[in-house]
């Protein structure tokens, strides 16, 4: 990571899990998990920062959905494996037998951690400078897949709380030879767009281009034609 610690005591914080401190008979004040809560949000800032600068033009919807391709735990795991930062998690017994120090969730947190931990001990430049550094290939390889409305309603919906889309077809309208499918798509229970398409999946694309839209992060010349 290239970073030196003034106070080794908060690296060792970020590296804390809960069973770990409960093991030791300490409370979670003696975890990562403050720490977590502290750099999410200065990584957020980082990321978003990068791709305000690099894309002048992107509305703040095209902006969002950036972030969350690059803000989530898969990409968070990711870059944990590429520091060896899983051998360093301090666990519990119970933990350590289960896989814990290689499980994707807890790397993606602990990275967090350390985050946190490095902008409390050096300040938000290096903090800057430190995730700038983990996301430099993948801010210079950042395409947006046009046209894959599922995909984008997705990421902004996990970002926002974690759940995830789920479509129904509702109807099939016309005859055998000229079919056209009708799809809507939920999130909690709620409907957010309904779309029809000649395939299943022409129907769930319209529908999520319909959810965006909604949201108001996709422009009504953009939506999927019915």
């Amino acid at each position: 990571m290239d970073v030196r610690f003034r106070d080794l005591s908060l690296l060792n914080l970020a590296l804390t899990h809960g069973s770990y401190a409960h093991e030791g008979g300490t409370d979670r004040a003696g975890t990562y998990e403050r720490l977590e809560f502290l750099g999410d949000a200065v990584l957020n800032l980082v990321v978003s920062d990068h791709l305000y600068r690099r894309f002048p033009d992107r509305s703040e919807g095209d902006l969002a959905r950036l972030r969350a391709r690059l803000v989530n735990e898969p990409t968070l795991a990711d870059i944990a494996r590429s520091l060896e930062l899983g051998s360093y998690i301090l666990l519990g017994r119970g933990e350590e037998r289960g896989g814990g120090r290689e499980r994707a969730s807890m790397l993606a947190d602990v990275l967090e951690a350390v985050v946190g931990a490095v902008y409390l001990d050096s300040g938000y430049g290096v903090a800057h400078a430190v995730v700038s550094r983990w996301y430099a290939e993948r801010l210079e390889g950042l395409e947006e897949a046009p046209g894959d409305f599922k995909s984008q309603l997705q990421e902004f919906v996990q970002q926002k709380d974690r759940r995830l889309p789920r479509y129904r077809i509702t109807a099939t309208e016309g005859p055998d030879h000229a079919k056209a499918f009708v799809a809507v798509v939920e999130v909690g229970g709620r409907v957010l767009g309904e779309g029809r398409g000649r395939t299943k999946k022409d129907a769930e694309q319209a529908a999520a281009a319909e959810a965006l839209a909604r949201l108001g992060l996709l422009p009504a010349r953009s939506r999927t034609p019915s």
